[in-house]
């Protein structure tokens, strides 16, 4: 007889998928893996930090991503068996209870696991001591030592915390270039900010600033990268604080952890990340000062493929 007559084994076969997703605030990244590991396809879509642009629009760049591995694949949303989700901004429980009930609506029959970037992230560095330092559009670091405690250090958002962030470092450098305006005259950073926004008044900066910060301070982060790597000194002040600040966040989580003096994995993640030879630099540096005997490298996989792995594993227990 033709085709397959047994749906038993027809369903096995179907449940043998997996999504994973890696949010933030800049991007998100989906892998699509079967049951032997190995990632089928890899897409990119645009942010999905419900707390920064709400649920409704994280879900939509979700979706955007699977969409575009289940086409790449021939797969039908219905082959999903597994969902695991590491976005930014969920680590409040109310968020994470919306995120889950949105994505379950989206993937139905599929089981979620939601976890933030920070627990994403952790479970890509593998087994043993690590530190994972988020260097994105906000800021974060998150920790275990060998007994197993986890603990973090920022990750709260712009109005709290993100120290050092893409966020933060352009907030700086729009307040460096408005004080240094001289008879109306902006400097040469000022009036590359002005560029990249596509403004000609601070004054629709700063109204835009209020409204919406996230089209603001983050796309002038690759300007003072740029800047501070040409020799402006202004630009180069502000990325050696947000290297200063940065360290601060992996020397709380280590003295938390009483990692200080040990070895372990010092993983950096995100967008800032390989955008300016000065801020690499001061970076390393700065965490070398905090942490001297930490081993700073990359994750042993990518966050969206460990909150694949997270996702079999609950699925299959």
């Amino acid at each position: 007889m033709a085709g397959n007559s047994n749906p038993q084994i027809a369903y096995a076969f179907q449940v043998r998928y997996i999504l994973g997703f890696d949010g933030g605030g800049t991007k998100t990244e989906c892998v699509l893996m079967n049951s032997a590991d190995q990632v089928l396809a890899r897409t990119f879509a645009g942010p999905s930090n419900p707390s920064r642009i709400g649920v409704e629009s994280a879900v939509r760049a979700i979706e955007e991503c699977a969409n575009l591995a289940l086409r790449e694949t021939g797969l039908e949303r219905g082959a999903i068996s597994a969902v695991g989700a590491g976005i930014a901004g969920t680590a409040k429980q109310e968020m994470k209870e919306s995120m889950t009930r949105a994505l379950q609506e989206s993937f139905v029959g599929a089981s979620i696991t939601m976890l933030t970037d920070l627990e994403s992230a952790l479970a890509a560095a593998g087994e043993g001591p690590a530190i994972i330092l988020v260097m994105g559009t906000g800021s974060a670091s998150f920790g275990r030592n060998a007994e197993g405690e986890i603990t973090r250090a920022g990750g709260y958002g712009p109005s709290s915390s993100d120290q050092g962030s893409a966020y933060d470092i352009g907030r700086r450098a729009i307040a460096a270039a408005m004080g240094e305006r001289v008879s109306e005259t902006d400097s040469v950073l000022g009036r590359q900010i002005l560029e990249q926004l596509r403004c000609t008044a601070w004054a629709v900066v700063q109204h835009r600033a209020q409204t919406i910060p996230d089209e603001v301070f983050p796309p002038i982060f690759p300007v003072v990268a740029g800047a501070a790597d040409a020799g402006d000194v202004i630009a180069q002040e502000i990325l050696i604080q947000a290297a200063q600040d940065l360290a601060s966040l992996v020397a709380d989580v280590a003295d938390r952890l009483h990692l200080r003096e040990s070895e372990f994995l010092l993983a950096k993640i995100g967008g800032t990340i390989g955008r300016s030879r000065f801020f690499d630099v001061q970076i390393d540096a700065a965490l070398k000062r905090v942490v001297p005997r930490a081993q700073i490298g990359g994750l042993r996989i990518s966050p969206a493929e460990a909150a694949a792995l997270v996702a079999k594993g609950s699925d299959a227990a």
